[in-house]
């Protein structure tokens, strides 16, 4: 298992592997496309898909491993079910591409998110997943990637989120209907504290599923949730491990029971440690040092 900076925070330049991250030992590597921001922590171009060529990809290579880093994984976590067909067609394009990159750069896993059609419900939505993942997963196959999923409910754009794959029930059903084992969970114990599931449970529960897992904690702040309730805002944030509800030694003991080897990603969508760089760095080493607790 190793430590590894959150995406939202990296950027590919020599600045990024400086003495200040030592103790990191993978990245996770945004890849959305040029100028796509489009939602709070989306449009984060860290490999442009438009400029990388074989030369390009051995240059970020050799930065990596001159460096002791891997890349974990690429991202890109887009609705992959919009419900504007023009849409959704150019996202799954620059999923492919995403893909694509990953098998040029020795890339093993993509992160991705299945979406919503937010016009159907949940039956309708599986009925849409059924159509479309497999084709994408097939696709990742026959490059020797292995692409997943993420479990955030995604309620920036829609009062019931825009990614369906919340829930463990719900998982149950996507891998019935999908069972290849290059289809997993990018998985994100902090999207499941706030809505009150057992985020150990859901880990041991999915073990042979789980492919990448997110360090990411969620504080909640009762104060709030007594006067807004349940569908109000502002009654729960995501903090940096440690700073919220999850047990972390608990945590990574499951992972290491279940013989989980991956990358164990920070993160950082701290309110508290955003802002500046600098910030964002401590917030980083924060993480780091609450979790190298537990690690072996």
């Amino acid at each position: 298992m190793n430590l590894k900076g959150g995406k939202n925070e990296a950027r590919i330049s020599d600045s990024l592997f400086s003495e200040s991250f030592a103790g990191f030992q993978a990245l996770e590597v945004a890849c959305w496309p040029r100028n796509g921001k489009d939602r709070a922590y989306g449009g984060t171009c860290h490999i442009d898909m438009n400029t990388l060529t074989d030369e390009r990809a051995e240059a970020i290579q050799g930065l990596f491993h001159g460096s002791g880093l891997s890349i974990s994984s690429l991202a890109y976590y887009p609705n992959n079910l919009h419900p504007d067909e023009e849409t959704r067609t150019k996202i799954h394009h620059h999923l492919k591409r995403v893909i694509d990159a990953a098998h040029l750069l020795g890339v093993p896993l993509v992160g991705t998110f299945v979406g919503r059609d937010p016009w159907k419900d949940v039956a309708e939505n599986l009925d849409l997943f059924k159509a479309v993942f497999p084709p994408l997963v097939s696709y990742a196959s026959d490059r020797k990637v292995k692409l997943m999923i993420e479990n955030c409910p995604m309620m920036y754009e829609w009062p019931g989120g825009s990614n369906v794959a919340y829930s463990p029930e719900i998982w149950d059903r996507m891998f019935e209907i999908l069972p290849s084992p290059n289809f997993g969970l990018n998985f994100d114990p902090s999207h499941l504290l706030w809505q009150g599931i057992d985020h150990l449970s859901a880990l041991r529960g999915f073990a042979s599923r789980v492919f990448h897992v997110h360090a990411k904690d969620t504080e909640i702040l009762p104060h709030v949730l007594g006067r807004v309730g349940i569908y109000g805002k502002g009654w729960w944030r995501y903090r940096l491990p440690g700073l919220g509800g999850a047990d972390w030694r608990r945590f990574i003991a499951a992972l290491h029971e279940m013989g989980y080897d991956g990358a164990l990603s920070i993160e950082h969508e701290d309110p508290v440690w955003e802002g500046t760089p600098e910030k964002v760095r401590k917030g980083l080493l924060l993480g780091h040092r609450h979790l190298a607790e537990f690690l072996v």
